[in-house]
């Protein structure tokens, strides 16, 4: 958030680095730490308080994007997080910006993003008692760390550098989630001694130990009816998760988070199918389950009951307190997805033949062949659901005709992409879909889409949404069009809240406060300097999204309720 009304700060023009790299202002020693990360590019909003920091991003190759709202910045530094593997880095001045920024923190530690948020604070001595400063607030640091993994207020200039490694060795050797640092304001233009550039040291990939994964190993190589079910955890391990399954010829599941680790074209995919109560009843026959960096959640499972497995569960997470949630492991595998899952591979191990086989499940009489297994499970899934979500299904299959395989597809929590695109638009591996999941923010997929295409300039980029939760940050149509990239838009308009409009009315409710006027979404983008038009047919998506995509600047394509 900008400050107009407040004096500003005065700034000194510094085109280079500083000539005395011992002594430093606090501006200038947090972008030297950034650069010595690895840091490419921040986003985020100057503001009276962080302008030091501003002043030297371009000298330290530090490119910045500015969204127009704080929460977009975060939402877009996480997209950028989750499709180039690097952490993303948003920038926010005191007060009301870093709380604006805060839900995306949120989804960020929901989503195990590695996300690193900066702002200053109030002065080094600024007093307990209120004095009215600028942006004041009780705690900042205490509001953060209620949200983030840690909230680190530093205390001199030496100790910014301390505080950026800290954050980057968090996301190197744990479970990755967002960190904050802070800065008190006077400090960042304090010139102190700086100490060492330092950097988080590279961390070896965790395994498991060698009895653990013995266990593991013969439980899967006795298996009869085994099962795989893939979480976000997975994607760096998506080459040894294929290769299990089909050595296995064990059907694969996966969350939101997962989706597509494996091709979901693949004929031992299930998609995003763990919602599905037929899927559901089908984990229960399997004798051994492996789970792969998921939750195994609420928002994976759509229900509070945990599912009911009667086979063996195997975990592989990096954060041991995964192995007790929900469905606690019968082989818990603290580590490293990719460098377990290589440690677990069948033929490079001997098999412990005193370890005790599973508890048996029962069979199912005359079992099919996995491939035809997996291909009847689906079909069930999707006739479970075809009356709620047949009508999306013709323009989601134009959206797929249209994507390149390596399209980057980012999604709000709105009812045309949990019901819609996670289980029906078929993606590869190579391709990546972005969802708020867990902590089911709105507003999340226009920002993404506008880190994504700052990661990813040359790949297709499509934001997917309604019109209620892209009215959350529609602000950011002006940011895209700033980019002057092809980015597209596909909002399903059903003029307000579908999902919550559905519960009332599900209840026996009149529905209250759920039912918007409906906007000429098309004209704002066009407003914003971008491009807009409606779709009344899939073919005229296809049509529509073929354009946007290699249009430069935003188009947004509304396809009304009454037409899909």
């Amino acid at each position: 958030m900008t400050s107009q009304h407040a004096p500003a700060v005065i700034a000194r023009h510094s085109p280079t680095p500083a000539a005395d790299p011992t002594h430093l202002t606090g501006g200038e020693a947090l972008v030297r730490a950034l650069a010595a990360h690895d840091v490419t590019r921040a986003f985020g909003i100057p503001g009276t308080h962080n302008l030091e920091i501003y002043r030297h991003l371009t000298a330290y190759g530090v490119a910045h994007v500015a969204p127009r709202h704080e929460q977009g910045a975060g939402y877009a530094a996480d997209a950028y997080a989750r499709v180039t593997g690097t952490p993303g880095v948003a920038i926010t001045t005191t007060g009301p910006a870093l709380l604006n920024i805060a839900a995306a923190v949120g989804q960020a530690y929901s989503d195990s993003v590695p996300l690193l948020v900066i702002s200053p604070g109030m002065p080094l001595r600024h007093p307990r008692q209120s004095t009215g400063l600028l942006h004041e607030m009780r705690s900042q640091s205490e509001a953060l760390r209620n949200v983030a993994a840690f909230s680190h207020r530093v205390s001199s200039v030496a100790e910014i550098g301390v505080a950026v490694a800290r954050a980057f060795t968090l996301f190197r050797s744990e479970r990755p989630r967002p960190a904050h640092i802070e800065i008190p304001l006077d400090l960042l233009e304090a010139t102190e001694p700086a100490g060492p550039a330092r950097t988080a040291p590279p961390a070896a990939p965790r395994v498991p130990d060698a009895a653990h994964i013995a266990q593991a190993a013969a439980l899967l190589a006795r298996a009869e009816r085994p099962a795989l079910i893939l979480g976000g955890g997975a994607r760096g391990a998506a080459p040894q998760c294929l290769a299990l399954a089909e050595q296995l010829a064990a059907p694969v599941a996966t969350t939101a988070n997962g989706k597509a680790i494996v091709d979901e074209e693949h004929p031992l995919s299930l998609g995003v199918s763990l919602h599905s109560p037929a899927v559901q009843e089908w984990l229960t026959t399997r004798d051994v389950i492996l789970a792969v960096g998921t939750e195994l959640a609420e928002s994976d499972i759509w229900t509070a009951e945990p599912l009911p497995f009667q086979g063996q569960l195997i975990r592989i997470d990096l954060d041991p307190a995964q192995m007790y949630a929900g469905v606690p492991a019968d082989v818990p595998l603290v580590g490293d997805a990719a460098a377990t899952l290589d440690a677990l591979a069948l033929d490079a191990l001997t098999l412990d033949t005193a370890a005790a086989p599973p508890d048996p499940v029962p069979a199912t009489p005359d079992p099919i062949p996995a491939h035809a297994e997996t291909a009847a499970l689906k079909a069930a899934r999707d006739d479970e659901s075809r009356p709620r979500d047949a009508h999306w299904l013709p323009y989601l299959e134009a959206i797929g005709g249209v994507l390149d395989p390596d399209a980057v597809v980012t999604s709000d929590s709105a009812q045309c992409c949990y019901y819609g695109a996670l289980p029906h638009l078929t993606l590869g591996p190579d391709a990546r879909y972005l969802h708020p999941t867990g902590f089911g923010t709105l507003g999340y997929a226009l920002p993404a889409a506008i880190g994504a295409k700052a990661a990813c300039p040359d790949r297709q980029v499509v934001a997917l949404s309604g019109d209620g939760g892209l009215q959350f940050s529609i602000q950011e149509l002006a940011t895209a069009a700033s980019l002057q990239q092809p980015l597209a838009v596909v909002v399903f308009d059903n003029s307000g809240y579908g999902e919550i409009r559905d519960e009332m009315k599900a209840r026996g409710d009149a529905p209250l406060a759920v039912d918007h006027a409906r906007v000429d979404l098309p004209a704002l983008a066009r407003a914003y300097g971008g491009h807009g038009a409606t779709a009344h047919s899939p073919e005229e998506l296809a049509r529509l999204l073929t354009t946007a995509l290699t249009t430069p600047a935003p188009t947004l394509i509304v396809v009304p309720e009454e037409s899909a």
